[in-house]
């Protein structure tokens, strides 16, 4: 039996997508941190997908171009902007990369100019086609790429790795187009969300399981044990002061001083809003052991990319959760 060569590229994609996201999932777990080498590696096979998937739908060099500019935005988020300052000291990598970026925005410019008369509303409801609803897809990369710099710089993504991942993601699988379809949408359901910003949602979905997990762990562990332990199980749990500073936390328990010049214990409902220094950390936690305590509440550092890894499943076999709950609801 023939395969395909969408068949070919969606389980290439799919394969390389689990291989990265497992990989950055598992050093994000171990050290909050994937190194940007991480990024620049794998980002490889990603344009090579990207730039196959272009040539076998017979695509024109603006949409090429177009393409290279959606990886110019992204790239910024890995080497950074040149700068007028690098140019003019001779900087080869910043001259080099200005002159990609310039001919990448020709690119998108004079697709612009063939391609812009088209709706881009009639190619999302599937009315257009041909290379014009291609290049249309592939602008919507830019936009894609855009929300998620904004997302992150305004820290509604907190994490680098989770909006370079995120990126990743988008220049890997920039449209459904040939990822294969497990469960098939009703008809009258056309639009969806690109896979990028589909992956962030079923990994929210996954974050919501979170509460549940940590009501059954504080339970089986006997922490909730008065009234105001009840706001505390929910979103974190108890741990030995001595394993603090060992583990990816936060610390929520602190010592208060009263108006009277005497102090009392007291729990956080949320988690500081900059990180502690290890130094600012060691003497709280001398506070607490001076105080005689060595229970504590504290909330996990839960980093993105280790929800987002499983959520490649169900986003994979159910495509976008909006155009699924859009089904369901009848909407």
């Amino acid at each position: 039996m023939a395969v395909s060569t969408e068949a070919i590229l969606g389980w290439s994609r799919i394969g390389v997508f689990l291989l990265c996201m497992g990989i950055a999932a598992w050093m994000d777990h171990k050290t909050r941190r994937v190194a940007n080498e991480h990024w620049l590696i794998w980002v490889k096979p990603a344009i090579f997908l990207w730039f196959l998937e272009l040539i076998a739908r017979e695509a024109d060099w603006t949409i090429f171009l177009t393409a290279s500019a959606v990886i110019c935005y992204a790239s910024t988020a890995i080497i950074g902007r040149p700068t007028l300052k690098d140019i003019s000291t001779g900087s080869r990598i910043d001259i080099i990369v200005t002159l990609w970026y310039s001919v990448s925005i020709f690119g998108l410019i004079s697709g612009f100019m063939s391609y812009g008369d088209t709706n881009p509303l009639d190619v999302a409801l599937g009315q257009v086609g041909g290379l014009a609803a291609l290049w249309w897809s592939t602008v919507l990369g830019l936009a894609v790429i855009f929300v998620i710099d904004i997302a992150w710089r305004l820290r509604m993504i907190h994490g680098g790795a989770d909006a370079k991942a995120l990126m990743w993601v988008a220049i890997l699988m920039p449209s459904w187009s040939t990822i294969p379809n497990f469960y098939q949408a009703s008809e009258e359901v056309i639009i969806s969300l690109p896979p990028a910003i589909a992956l962030l949602m079923w990994g929210g979905v996954s974050f919501l399981l979170i509460p549940i997990m940590l009501c059954c762990k504080n339970l089986l562990d006997n922490n909730v044990k008065s009234i105001s332990d009840l706001r505390m199980f929910w979103h974190s749990t108890m741990m030995d002061l001595e394993e603090v500073q060992k583990r990816h936390v936060w610390l929520l328990t602190t010592v208060v001083e009263m108006p009277d010049g005497s102090s009392k214990i007291h729990h956080r409902s949320r988690a500081p809003r900059r990180t502690p220094t290890d130094e600012q950390l060691a003497e709280s936690i001398e506070n607490l052991r001076n105080h005689e305590i060595s229970r504590v509440w504290v909330s996990y550092k839960l980093p993105l990319l280790v929800f987002l890894f499983p959520a490649i499943i169900p986003m994979v076999i159910f495509g976008d959760l909006t155009t699924l709950v859009i089904e369901i609801l009848g909407l």
